[in-house]
Order: structure tokens, then C-alpha cells, then sequence
């Protein structure tokens, strides 16, 4: 049970105490003359009240505010409210927000309102909405720097198990050719569904030739819809890699280990409702199937459209159309549409039955062996062997069978514990030292469900305090590229819910969920509106538009054949893949991936992909200059600019692992560019989808100290050549020779309080790293490109002059992040050319090509242009020092 804690002491006996409050408690409105909970709490307290408000579980009262969502406004919850109406009277109350899962939403934080993140001197945010869309902006960077600046200010404090020892693992189950089948059969029914759901409501009245009649009955059609077929696919799937989970799971006994299964949903109420038309005589030896495909039958009898409505016209001449009754007042339903529902009902009575997950698992290993923690009142099990037929019988559950179930599995007496919701929550399931079952516990997530905090509480179920061993953690997923949409909502809020809460979002789903598992990135949703157009034009083969539209339901042209601007997000997009026949699914979803791999390497290769907190690691690394640039006046913890110097020895690549590419991939090739005399591995990568929706093959060439991916094309045009192994050798090894032993660079950090100074960081993406001095000393923070730390401080008041040295700008250069203006119109940048990144020199004049040669740069003759350059070697920082002395320094522009 969770709730509010309040605590009051006074002179007056009768006036003081502790009074505990649940949040169910707590929404309680006035009723029947009597006043609401909140009213009763504060005629007690009184408004001058100074004691201390505890809120236990305080994430129970997030959506305080209310929000929008894809179909439109949402309302605030009522305990939100209620938590926010106890906050506003009680002004002098002292506020603690107590939560292991504080928000997966920034949105969710608003029931945080005394933290004073807007409105206040604190932080540079007038209103809630500017603090919201400040953060939202930044992405989970800017709420890991949340994180962090509500520590320092001594708000919030964040603790958590060590998860050393910890391991993970992902099992993945590949559909059988029977399993494909059976997949692509409901995919069908599915869209047989979908096709008879437009038909029925065209017969209702409800759309018609001139458009939609009712928006509100076609919404809510549609929205029946869309979720059941969310919810039929969620278990349908769960359901099919279960058979994988078993294997597993009898490995793991076998292995002198306990299982425990995380799910989310049971079928208790497809299961009652089942039970409620069979006689309960036959209840000890009952045949019903409680499988996904009840949801589906149960959706068509109770909620697809067969109602009929009128057409009317409103006094504004609109047609529009309502329902229609009979004199008693009971709804006139549609012939046409009942005759579809139960035409659809017939054919989906047909398609193969799949048993839910938690029942396979308990008939599987029997009611002796499997401690269930779900909270049902009554479940079928299957009976001993009845001479080789299967017998089942339906067995009551007393309300404390969660208590005994967990007594048992604790005392060793069943080694397969399976819990739900229900069980995820003030529950442990560890290897406790006080238990007789210390058996290492291996924490299956075979649903993870919507809800990221609900997914945490239930992993931390196995990993306490006072345990013998660690758990391991093993994610079960299918190879169904749909399912991707289940893993991609929880994963994204997972990882807010880490950088929030902690201040790093790896700490939100403990490593269990991969980067890529978050498709909701901004990366995705370019990349998908990128998909959008290829299939628009007609580029992506084997999908055609008018197959894409009819198949998914997406509209994605304008009656006039152009693209619309208002498209499917990527939520969308993944539900309606749902529903389609598995071959369709994976030419769809490989055509995304392409593209959407090609956007992020575009940004990684820009230096702007969000990969959260980095770690540096340099020897030595020293910070060389050090400048208070803020102090918060209330707490007096401040900020500064480092800039901090690091030598990296060099590690490349050497002969033998670069041969060794090439004797364990026959694809593989040893080459060598006959211009520059460099050698690279030629190994296959994958290919990427352009923007218009061709194909581009590509290799990966690696160096000693480099990897660089390159089309085949270019490639054919460049100056590589296959070359023998003693040429390779060579080559590499005299470029390993005339490496420098250590390369140095110099790195601008903002640390300390960030959010009261964010309106002066730059808009541009801004990486957040961190790392140790020699001395010891833990820096993290924002780091800020050379040629912005001008801007900066002149924003801040701070009045220091910026010298960037020719190492630093040299840096700049090399790795891409920076324009260079000279004085005399010279610029610097790095271009790409014949597939070689290169530092070139523009802006010069005819009579300086004599001394610009002298100094050390080389030109080339290039489609009939003379090109300068700066040679990429261990010379290049002393030849830009010497154009320098000549050309001073003007401006720097990031590329980022």
C-alpha cells in the first residue's frame, strides 16, 4: 500500500499525530454533504500547518496537470490533482517526494511543484510550459542534467543497488514455419477486419460519400479497433515464444537454479467471462480454449459497429448523422453490419488456438513446481494423467494464495515463481540470506508491458539487499520485427526514467534494453518520414502505395497526390505493422532500418548523436584553467569553466589483427592507395537506403587508427587497389612507424550547476562527458565547442579573453567540428575528397601559392582548379601555427 505520510505536532494532545492516507483515499470527493478527503485533511491541519507532508510512491500522481497526446487533450488524474490541491493550501508544509521510479514522462514531474524548477530564482524558467519545452528540447541529456543540478542544490536524493555481479542476456525465439503460418493467418483476419470496420460503418450511417457523419462514434470505432488488435498481437506474441522460455527455464533448474517469470497480463477477465457461460457442474472437467483469440471475438460481439445511425443536417446546412432507437429507446442496429460481425466471427472461430503464456508455463511444469503471484481468484489447470487423455478442471484460489505462493517458492519448496502487476510491487523474490531458497535467480521479462516504472519495480523484485548472489536478467523477445513496437515505448521511457531519477539514463532499464530497442528518437521519425516518401514515389519494391495504404490504413497522399505534412508517427506506424503478414513486416521494417542507420551515422560522423553521459579516458588529463562563471546566491554551489589538457597514447590497430580480418572473412581484401601509399582491410558492411529509395552497397575500410565506410562506387573511382600481403604489410607497418606516440587535446567543460545558466549554453548539440584528473579529481559536465567560448562568456558577464592555440584549432579540423576564418578571407575546413578527408586552405590569392608552399602546404590541380592543403600529418599543427603568424585567428564556427 502507498500513499501520503503526514506528520503534525502541537501543544494539544487531540491535535497531533501521524495520519496515513492512501492515494485512493486521498481523490475523494465531497459526497452525500460531506466534505472531500483533502477538505477534511486540511480543517485538521489548518492553514498555517509546518509539519512535513511525505509523499510515498510519488509517481502514483503523475498527469497531475493534464497534457496532449496523439488523439488529442488529456485530463489530469484525479489523485494528481488532489496531491497538487494539498501542496497549494499548505504553503509552510515541509515536502518529501519519496519514489523509486520518479518519472518516465518530464510531463510526469509536475506534481513536483515545491523542487521549484519554474516560477522561482532557482532556475531560469518562468512557467511550468517553458520549463516542459526547455527540457523536452534538450532530449534526456538535458534531463540527466536535471538530474544532476537538483543534487547538487541539495533537492533530491538518489540511491540505488549496486548492480555489480549483475548479468543480462536476451533469448530470443524464432517463429516455426507452423508459427508463420498461424501469424499470417490472423494478420488476414486482421485486415478483413479492417475492410469489413470501414464497410460497417459506411452501412450505419456512420462515414458516408460526402465523408465522416460522426466523428465521434467513427473515433471511438476506430479507437476499439486499433486496441484490440494492440492487445491481440501483444499476447499473441508473448504467447508464441513462450515454448523458447520453457526450454530455458528447464536448462536453469537442471542447473541448480530458480526461475522467475515478469508478465503482465493473465486473461483473469477473458477467463471469467468464459467460466460464466459454462455450467459450473462441468468445472471439473471442462474443454474452453482462453487464448488471445477471445480478445478478438470478444472485441467483434461487444464493440464493433453495428448500431445504425441517421443522416441530419445541423443549422448550418451540415450533414451529420446519429444514432438511431426504437420507441422502448433500445438502439436500432444495422442488418448489413451484424452480418459482417458475425460473417467475421465465423471465420476468426476457425484460426488456430494459442494457450496464453502463464497458462503453458503452469500446465507445462504443473501447480506443484510454479508459485503464481497474479492476483487471480481462479485459474484451469490440468489434471494428473488420466490413462493419456487430457483432462483440465477449474481450481478456486483463496485471497491468500499470493502469500502462501511467495512462502513457498522462498522455502525452496516450488523453484518457479511467476508474478504479474499484481506482484510487482513490496514484494522479494531474492536470493535472500534468511530464506531457504538461496538458488541464483534467473528473472525472465517475457512481457514488459507499457508501463517503465511498473517494468523496474517488477526487475528489482531479484536484486535486493542482504542476497547471496546476484540475479540474471534475460529479455525474451521473437524475431517478428513488429514486436520492435513493444519494446520501443518502454525502452525510451526507460531511459528518461534513468536520466531524471539518476542523472543517466543507462540506469533506467540496467543495461536490459539496447540503444537501438528506442524507436522514437528523432532519428526514427526522420528516417520515417523518409520511408513515407520512398513508398509515395514508388521506390520501395515488392510495397506499392496503394498496397502500403490498403494494408496499414495509413493515408499518406493529399487527394491531390502530393505528400501529406501531417503524417503517421512512428507509434502508428508500428501498430499497424502489426497486422501485417510476416514477409510484409520484414520488407517494410528492413527499408526503415536502412534509412534510419544511414541517419545515424550521418550524426554520429557529425559529432551530434545523443549517447548520454561519455567517460574519457586520457593519460595524463590535467585541467589547466579553471573559471567561476555562476554562484547560486541560496545554497552558494557553483559553476565552472574547465579547460583541461589530455595526452592519449596511441593504440592502433596492428598486423596481425588486421590479417586476422582477412583469414576469418573471405570477403574480406588487403589494398593499398597507390596515391597516398596507405593500407586498409576492405570488409562488407551493410547497405543503406538513400533518400530516394535506392540502394547504396558500401565497404568499410580499416585503418590503424580508423574505420571508414565508403561506397562502392567511390571506391571503384578512388585510387585503392587489391594488394599482396607483403605490399599490405608494409604499407601498415611504416604507417604505424610514423605515428606520434601521443596525440594531445584540449576540451572546454561547463560543470556544476548547469540549468540555472541553460538559456547562455549553446543551442547546439553539447556532449556530456565525464572524467578524471591526475589529481583525482571527478569532473562531469557540458562540454562547449572553442569556438563558442567567446559568446559564452560574454553572455555571462564573465570578462576573460579566449586564445585558442594552433593545437586546439588543429584538433578542430581534423575531427570536423569546426570552420576556421583567418584574416585576409582565409578558411579552413575539412573536405572530403576522392573518399580522403583533407584539410583544405580557401580564400588565398595568386601571388601567396609560393610562400603557402614554403610554410608546408601542398596543392593539387582538381577539375582544373588549384586546391591548397594542409598535409594530415604530425607537421600539420606547426604549418598551421606558421599560416597563423601571418593570419590571425578571426572566428571559429561549429559544424555541429
Amino acid at each position: 500500500m502507498y500513499g501520503i505520510l503526514i506528520i503534525k505536532c502541537q501543544a494539544t494532545v487531540l491535535n497531533e499525530g501521524i495520519l496515513f492516507c492512501t492515494y485512493a483515499t486521498l481523490r475523494t470527493d465531497e459526497r452525500e454533504g460531506k466534505a472531500s478527503r483533502v477538505q477534511q485533511i486540511l480543517d485538521w491541519l489548518g492553514s498555517e500547518f509546518e509539519g512535513v507532508i511525505v509523499f510515498d510512491e510519488a509517481h502514483a500522481m503523475a498527469n497531475a496537470v493534464g497534457g496532449k497526446s496523439d488523439r488529442g487533450q488529456v485530463a489530469a488524474s484525479q489523485q494528481g490533482r488532489a496531491g497538487l490541491r494539498l501542496q497549494h493550501a499548505l504553503p509552510d508544509a515541509r515536502v518529501v517526494y519519496g519514489s523509486a521510479t520518479g518519472a518516465t514522462e518530464i510531463d510526469d514531474l509536475c506534481y513536483a511543484q515545491r523542487l521549484g524548477l519554474w516560477g522561482g530564482a532557482d532556475f531560469p524558467f518562468a512557467t511550468r510550459a517553458e520549463f516542459v519545452a526547455a527540457i523536452e528540447t534538450g532530449g534526456v541529456a538535458a534531463m540527466e542534467v536535471l538530474a544532476r543540478d537538483l543534487k547538487s542544490l541539495g533537492l533530491s536524493a538518489a540511491r540505488s543497488l549496486s548492480y555489480d555481479g549483475v548479468e543480462y542476456e536476451v533469448l530470443e525465439h524464432e517463429l516455426s514455419a507452423e508459427q508463420t503460418r498461424i501469424y499470417d493467418s490472423y494478420a488476414d483476419a486482421f485486415q478483413i477486419i479492417h475492410n469489413n470496420l470501414t464497410a460497417a460503418m459506411e452501412a450505419a450511417n456512420i462515414t458516408g460519400s460526402s465523408g465522416t457523419l460522426n466523428r465521434q462514434a467513427k473515433s471511438a470505432a476506430r479507437s476499439a479497433f486499433e486496441s484490440a488488435k494492440q492487445r491481440f498481437f501483444n499476447h499473441l506474441l508473448t504467447s508464441m515464444k513462450t515454448p523458447s522460455l520453457l526450454g530455458a527455464i528447464a536448462a536453469d533448474l537442471e542447473a541448480g537454479h530458480a526461475a522467475v517469470i515478469q508478465i503482465v497480463s493473465t486473461g483473469e477477465a477473458l477467463t471469467e467471462r468464459r467460466l460464466a457461460e459454462i455450467p459450473t457442474e462441468e468445472w471439473n472437467d471442462i474443454q474452453v480454449d482462453v487464448t488471445p483469440r477471445e480478445n478478438c471475438l470478444s472485441y467483434l460481439m461487444n464493440s464493433f459497429p453495428t448500431q445504425l445511425y441517421e443522416e441530419y443536417s445541423d443549422s448550418e446546412g451540415n450533414i451529420l448523422s446519429r444514432p438511431v432507437s426504437d420507441a422502448d429507446g433500445n438502439p436500432v442496429l444495422c442488418r448489413e453490419a451484424v452480418a459482417r460481425r458475425d460473417r467475421l466471427i465465423e471465420t476468426l472461430g476457425s484460426l488456430p488456438a494459442v494457450p496464453t503464456a502463464l497458462d503453458q508455463i503452469i500446465h507445462h511444469f504443473g501447480t506443484e513446481a510454479v508459485a503464481e503471484i497474479t492476483g487471480r481468484s481462479r485459474r484451469i489447470i490440468r489434471l494428473p494423467d488420466g490413462g493419456g487423455i487430457e483432462r483440465f478442471a477449474v481450481q478456486n484460489r483463496p485471497g491468500s494464495s499470493n502469500l502462501d505462493e511467495v512462502r513457498a517458492f522462498m522455502e525452496d519448496a516450488k523453484q518457479i515463481l511467476i508474478f504479474s502487476d499484481a506482484g510487482g510491487t513490496g514484494r522479494s523474490y531474492h536470493a535472500d540470506l534468511t530464506a531457504r531458497n538461496q538458488r541464483r535467480r534467473i528473472h525472465d521479462l517475457l512481457e514488459a508491458g507499457w508501463k517503465a516504472d511498473a517494468a523496474i519495480q517488477g526487475l528489482g523484485r531479484t536484486q535486493r539487499t542482504n542476497q547471496k548472489q546476484p540475479p540474471l536478467y534475460r529479455l525474451i523477445t521473437t524475431n517478428v520485427k513488429a514486436e520492435r513496437r513493444f519494446l520501443s515505448t518502454i525502452a525510451r521511457r526507460l531511459d528518461t526514467l534513468g536520466a531524471i531519477t539518476r542523472g543517466q539514463r543507462q540506469t533506467g532499464g540496467q543495461n536490459l534494453f539496447r540503444p537501438e530497442d528506442n524507436l522514437e528518437s528523432r532519428y526514427a521519425r526522420d528516417a520515417l518520414r523518409q520511408l513515407y516518401r520512398v513508398i509515395v514515389d514508388g521506390k520501395l519494391e515488392g510495397c506499392s502505395l496503394e498496397t502500403f495504404q490498403s494494408t496499414t490504413g495509413l493515408s499518406l497522399v493529399t487527394e491531390e497526390g502530393g505528400l501529406r505534412d501531417e503524417l503517421p508517427p512512428i507509434s502508428t506506424f508500428l501498430n499497424r505493422l502489426l497486422a501485417l503478414r510476416i514477409s510484409m513486416q520484414d520488407l517494410i521494417f528492413d527499408a526503415f532500418e536502412a534509412l534510419l542507420a544511414r541517419r545515424v551515422e550521418g550524426a554520429i560522423a557529425a559529432g551530434i548523436y545523443d549517447v548520454g553521459v561519455e567517460t574519457i579516458t586520457a593519460d595524463p588529463m590535467r585541467v589547466t584553467e579553471r573559471r567561476l562563471i555562476y554562484t547560486h546566491a541560496r545554497t552558494d554551489a557553483t559553476s565552472h569553466l574547465l579547460t583541461i589538457q589530455s595526452r592519449r597514447r596511441a593504440r592502433p590497430t596492428t598486423l596481425e589483427a588486421a590479417l586476422a580480418m582477412v583469414r576469418h572473412d573471405p570477403r574480406a581484401k588487403l589494398m593499398v592507395n597507390g596515391r597516398s601509399e596507405r593500407a586498409a582491410v576492405m570488409v562488407p558492411t551493410r547497405s543503406v537506403m538513400l533518400e530516394d529509395g535506392s540502394i547504396e552497397d558500401r565497404v568499410n575500410l580499416v585503418r590503424p587508427t580508423e574505420e571508414m565506410r565508403l561506397e562502392t562506387r567511390h571506391l571503384d573511382e578512388s585510387h585503392w587497389q587489391i594488394a599482396t600481403e607483403a605490399d599490405f604489410a608494409a604499407a601498415w607497418n611504416a604507417e604505424i612507424a610514423d605515428l606520434p606516440e601521443f596525440t594531445s587535446a584540449t576540451l572546454h567543460i561547463v560543470t556544476g550547476l548547469l540549468l540555472p545558466i541553460w538559456k547562455h549554453l549553446p543551442e547546439e548539440f553539447g556532449r556530456v562527458y565525464r572524467l578524471q584528473t591526475d589529481d583525482g579529481e571527478r569532473i562531469i559536465g557540458r562540454t562547449i565547442a572553442a569556438g563558442q567560448l567567446s559568446t559564452f562568456c560574454r553572455n555571462l558577464g564573465v570578462d576573460q579573453s579566449i586564445v585558442i592555440g594552433a593545437d586546439e584549432i588543429w584538433d578542430m579540423l581534423v575531427a570536423g567540428a569546426a570552420v576556421i576564418e583567418l584574416a585576409g578571407g582565409l578558411t579552413l575546413r575539412r573536405m572530403r575528397i576522392m573518399s580522403d578527408y583533407r584539410v583544405e586552405l580557401t580564400g588565398f590569392t595568386p601571388g601567396m601559392t609560393a610562400w603557402l608552399k614554403s610554410i608546408g602546404l601542398f596543392s593539387e590541380m582538381i577539375s582544373w582548379k588549384t586546391r591548397f592543403f594542409i598535409p594530415r600529418s604530425a607537421e600539420g599543427p606547426a604549418i598551421l601555427a606558421r599560416l597563423m603568424d601571418r593570419h590571425r585567428l578571426v572566428a571559429t564556427a561549429d559544424r555541429a
